[in-house]
C-alpha cells in the first residue's frame, strides 16, 4: 500500500497516527473536518439570525423607542471589546499558521495571546452588565426608564441586549474552554504541520464568533446613538 505521509522532518508518521479509521487518506479527514465545521456555522448562523430577525422587527414597531434606548448604550466599551476582538481574531490566524509551520512556541504564545483578548473582552462585557443592573436597565419588575412613554417597548431592547449579547459571551466561553484544549494539546506537541486540523477548525468557530459581535456592535450601540 502506498505510504500517504509526506515527510517533512517533523515526526513524519504523525499525520498516519492521527488518521481515524472510516479515512481513506489524512486529505480526505481534513476535508470531511472542514464540512463538519462549515454545517456547523451555518446552523449557528440560522440561530443568531432569528436573533437578528428578530430585532430588525421590533426595531421597525417600535422605532422611536429602540432610538431612546441609545443613550444608555456605552459607545466607548462596545467599541473597546470590537477592537479586542478583531485582535484575537489576527492572533488565532498567527496560531493556525504557526501549527501549519511546526512552530511549538509560537502557537502556544498566540493561542495564550487569543485567550487573553478573550478574557479582556469577558471582562468588559462584565462592567457592561454591571453597569446596566446598577441602573435598572435589566428588563422586569425593577425596571426604570427616563423616557415614560417608552418604558414598555425600551424592556424589548434591553431584553434583545442581554439575549444576543448574552448568548454571544455564552459562545465566547465555550470558545476560551476549545482554546485551553489546544493550549494543553500544543504543550503536548500534539500539533506539528502534518496535523494542524483542530487548531484550524477551532479557529473558524473562534471567527465565527468574532463576526457576530462585528453585526451586534452596530445594532445595539451605533444605529440611533446620540451623546
Amino acid at each position: 500500500m502506498a505510504e500517504t505521509v509526506v515527510s517533512t522532518g517533523h515526526e513524519p508518521s504523525a499525520e498516519a497516527t492521527h488518521l481515524r479509521h472510516h479515512f481513506a487518506t489524512p486529505e480526505q479527514q481534513m476535508d470531511a473536518s472542514t464540512l463538519g465545521m462549515w454545517t456547523f456555522l451555518i446552523t449557528e448562523v440560522l440561530f443568531f439570525g432569528g436573533m437578528f430577525a428578530g430585532y430588525a422587527v421590533y426595531r421597525g414597531m417600535y422605532h422611536a423607542a429602540f432610538a431612546s434606548t441609545s443613550e444608555y448604550m456605552n459607545v466607548v466599551l462596545g467599541g473597546t471589546n470590537t477592537a479586542v476582538l478583531i485582535c484575537s481574531s489576527l492572533t488565532m490566524v498567527l496560531a493556525v499558521r504557526a501549527a501549519q509551520l511546526s512552530k511549538r512556541k509560537d502557537l502556544i504564545l498566540f493561542l495564550v495571546l487569543t485567550m487573553i483578548f478573550g478574557a479582556i473582552f469577558l471582562v468588559i462585557k462584565g462592567f457592561e452588565y454591571h453597569a446596566k443592573w446598577v441602573e435598572h436597565l435589566v428588563p422586569g419588575f425593577n425596571f426604570q426608564y427616563d423616557h415614560p412613554q417608552y418604558v414598555h417597548n425600551a424592556q424589548i431592547l434591553f431584553f434583545l441586549y442581554f439575549a444576543m449579547t448574552g448568548m454571544h459571551a455564552l459562545h465566547m466561553i465555550i470558545g476560551l474552554g476549545l482554546l485551553t484544549f489546544l493550549l494543553i494539546q500544543s504543550i503536548r506537541r500534539v500539533f506539528n504541520a502534518n496535523y494542524f486540523a483542530p487548531v484550524e477548525m477551532i479557529g473558524l468557530y473562534w471567527h465565527f464568533v468574532d463576526i457576530v459581535w462585528i453585526f451586534l456592535f452596530p445594532l445595539l450601540y451605533l444605529i440611533g446613538h446620540r451623546k
